[in-house]
């Protein structure tokens, strides 16, 4: 089967064991990779890599923690981190699986952010990249614009664009803007909605499908009840599906390109008063949790 045949409108697409399944982490999911790598239908792992802009190596002076020890504690943390972004990378590889890093955005400026990602996460020709936005406040999140910028910088050193990954809202924001946001609404999608039915969302804008659907993490997933189970793993793992087989996934991973443009739709204008203060202190957002962000109950 081809990617034409595998589509937004599919429900629960992860079920069917034609469409190949992806798994990312951030840097606290317990992870056994015997257990793991006996599910043939994982095809990819990505790492979560940067969060926002480098830390400064000297815990002198202002610094994020509240205290020197708290400094310092962050620093070990940050350390073990990166190296375990390198052992996973390297067991991922070694077993056959694709890999892939993605970045953080914060507020603060997208050219050192893009580069702080870049120096962390070493990207090869082979490994995709993404670019992980939760949401529109410039405040808590990179503006658009500033993203815009960070991915162009990517694109500059690297010669390829990374994938944009965020969800439902942000997403049909872009897509209502495009032609402000005209990078980032051509970027191929990885797609955060932790519902096993999207027909009534898709297309949005110059997205006609997916590249990635995240519909697995720890806000819909227990010891009761999960939409798939990745042997070696706990609930609080990221799941996603492909719209695509696990050969076809293999042909296109790195990415690197844009989408076709298309005009903008006028019902998608709704958008720009949707998600105008009034709306959005009246109606509750479509909360996301996902690998990047650790839930405070963790």
């Amino acid at each position: 089967m081809d990617a034409a045949a595998l589509r937004a409108a599919d429900v629960s697409p992860w079920k069917s064991s034609i469409n190949a399944l992806v798994v990312d982490a951030y840097e606290m999911n317990a992870i056994d990779w015997q257990a793991l790598l006996k599910d043939e239908r994982i095809a990819a792992f990505i790492s979560k890599a940067s969060d926002g802009l480098p830390e400064s190596f000297s815990c002198d002076g202002e610094h994020r923690g509240d205290t020197f020890a708290h400094c310092k504690t962050m620093w070990r943390k940050y350390a073990v981190s990166r190296e375990l972004y390198t052992s996973r990378r390297m067991i991922a590889r070694q077993n056959g699986l694709l890999w892939g890093a993605y970045h953080v955005a914060r507020p603060g400026n997208p050219i050192d952010q893009a580069n702080h990602f870049l120096d962390y996460a070493t990207p090869d020709a082979n490994d995709l990249m993404i670019l992980d936005i939760e949401g529109i406040d410039a405040n808590q999140f990179m503006s658009l614009e500033d993203a815009q910028i960070f991915v162009g910088h990517i694109r500059a050193r690297t010669g390829r664009y990374p994938i944009l990954y965020t969800n439902h809202d942000t997403a049909r924001y872009i897509a209502a803007y495009r032609r402000d946001y005209s990078v980032l609404a051509r970027l191929p999608l990885w797609y955060a909605r932790y519902k096993p039915d999207i027909r009534k969302v898709f297309p949005l804008g110059n997205w006609q499908n997916y590249f990635l659907w995240q519909f697995s993490s720890a806000s819909n997933c227990s010891k009761r009840r999960c939409p798939y189970r990745v042997p070696g793993t706990l609930t609080d793992i990221d799941v996603n599906v492909a719209a695509m087989s696990r050969e076809e996934l293999k042909r296109v991973w790195p990415q690197g390109g844009l989408l076709r443009p298309t005009e903008p739709d006028p019902p998608l204008i709704l958008a720009k008063i949707e998600f105008g203060s009034v709306r959005l202190q009246a109606q509750k957002p479509d909360m996301v949790v996902t690998s990047s962000i650790q839930p405070p109950d963790r």
